[in-house]
């Protein structure tokens, strides 16, 4: 017994300890980026990352500091990390516009059906988890409302009629609540999404070196990445162009 109350008092200490090392990193991370020591910043938040692992502060940091070093496709990359832990975050994404100005690409964006933008709106108002609990929460509640509909006796009608119009918008924000969450996780783990790291690259008609030139993109452009073959992948940019690019020249976000 006392032997597993040592381990577990180890265990506690180590982990406080990581926590407050991670916190000082974090710290002199932002003391460097304030005395404009951007590349310091960076090694320090990378130093974060391996010790403690990722957050929408970490990635926006980062960003920050890339962008002021004028390295705007690591800045985006770390924007868009930032925003897909914390979508709702007007600095995010207000960061991620303004780098997005720095880049030599700029592509027009083939027009969106509005419920597909109203959607993408909608489910970019909370994380994954948040919408689960949302979810969660007004079904329960709505399972509430619906056995007071069905079983409160015929004396107390206006108790019924309560629990119908109430269990009916319920039942709606807890579809609704799924359907983000569902979204959202799916957007997390698929990440078919890339920055082009490469200063230039030309973006071919098949994978391989000898495939037709379709168009070219530079640093910083957002990419959808189809399939891969290899070592290149088939890409679609924002206007519905597509091709194949070295896999090389790509970051996923």
């Amino acid at each position: 017994m006392k032997h597993k109350i040592f381990i577990l008092l180890v265990f506690t200490f180590v982990s406080i300890m990581s926590s407050v090392s991670a916190n000082t990193t974090f710290q002199r991370a932002a003391d460097a980026y304030n005395a404009q020591r951007y590349a310091d910043a960076v090694a320090l938040y990378d130093s974060v990352e391996v010790a403690d692992g990722v957050s929408p502060q970490l990635y926006y940091n980062r960003g920050n500091a890339y962008y002021k070093m004028g390295k705007y496709a690591p800045a985006i990359l770390n924007y868009e990390r930032a925003l897909m832990l914390d979508p709702s975050n007007p600095d995010i994404s207000y960061n991620l516009e303004l780098a997005n100005t720095k880049i030599a690409d700029k592509i027009e964006e083939t027009g969106t059906f509005f419920i597909n933008v109203w959607a993408q709106t909608v489910r970019d108002w909370f994380t994954s988890n948040t919408w689960a609990v949302i979810g969660i929460i007004s079904f329960l509640m709505f399972m509430i409302a619906f056995v007071t509909y069905m079983f409160v006796d015929s004396q107390h009608m206006r108790v019924r009629k309560w629990g119908f119009f109430i269990a009916l918008p319920l039942f709606i924000i807890s579809l609704i609540a799924n359907a983000c969450a569902l979204a959202q996780n799916d957007r997390s783990s698929n990440r078919d999404q890339a920055i082009i790291f490469a200063g230039e690259v030309s973006v071919k008609s098949s994978p391989s070196d000898s495939g037709t030139q379709l168009f070219v993109l530079h640093a910083g452009t957002k990419v959808t990445l189809i399939e891969t073959v290899g070592e290149w992948g088939e890409v679609r940019i924002s206007d519905g162009n597509r091709g194949w690019l070295p896999l090389s020249a790509i970051e996923i976000i």
